[in-house]
């Protein structure tokens, strides 16, 4: 399983998978149980902490985490249904835009609502790497990029930087 990159041009075929809403699993079954186990396999070798189906070209509504101090983890067709008032700043990174972080800013708790690989509902309420980890795979559900996160100035150093990571080749 290949993670696919994001290479800030708008005709990248990658760019157009990143960038779409990824659409609801219907069926949770041996074949995703399989593309979840590849997925968490690709998180471990790349050493990320959550990836989701976009970045490895699967437009579903599935991704992986293993946040610091916590254990593997499947979200299936997740909503986050609470956010805290409280937000917090923390450097961010990204499996499909390697080698660059950023400071973000998301709200420190949140609680969601997904199902498992074994079809089963669970509620879960996070806060600190965790949440932050949630949040970020959850927007790539919305073909939102931790960049689009950054405020205007932050995003043009940072696109400038990743250009200049691109040239570089």
């Amino acid at each position: 399983m290949r993670v696919l990159t994001f290479e800030n041009s708008c005709d990248s075929e990658q760019d157009r998978v990143l960038r779409q809403k990824a659409k609801p699993v219907k069926d949770i079954n041996d074949e995703l149980r399989r593309t979840l186990a590849e997925m968490f396999e690709t998180m471990h070798k790349d050493r990320g902490v959550g990836l989701a189906g976009p970045q490895v070209g699967l437009l579903q509504r599935i991704f992986v985490t293993h946040a610091e101090r916590d254990q593997d983890r499947v979200f299936i067709n997740p909503s986050i249904i609470w956010t805290s008032q409280e937000q917090v700043k923390f450097e961010e990174g990204c499996l499909s835009v390697p080698g660059l972080w950023a400071d973000v800013v998301r709200p420190e708790k949140i609680k969601v609502q997904a199902w498992n690989e074994r079809g089963r509902a669970f509620t879960l309420e996070a806060a600190g790497v965790l949440s932050r980890v949630i949040q970020h795979e959850y927007d790539h559900l919305e073909g939102i990029l931790f960049m689009d996160r950054l405020n205007e100035t932050a995003r043009q150093k940072f696109l400038a930087k990743l250009e200049k990571q691109k040239q570089a080749g």
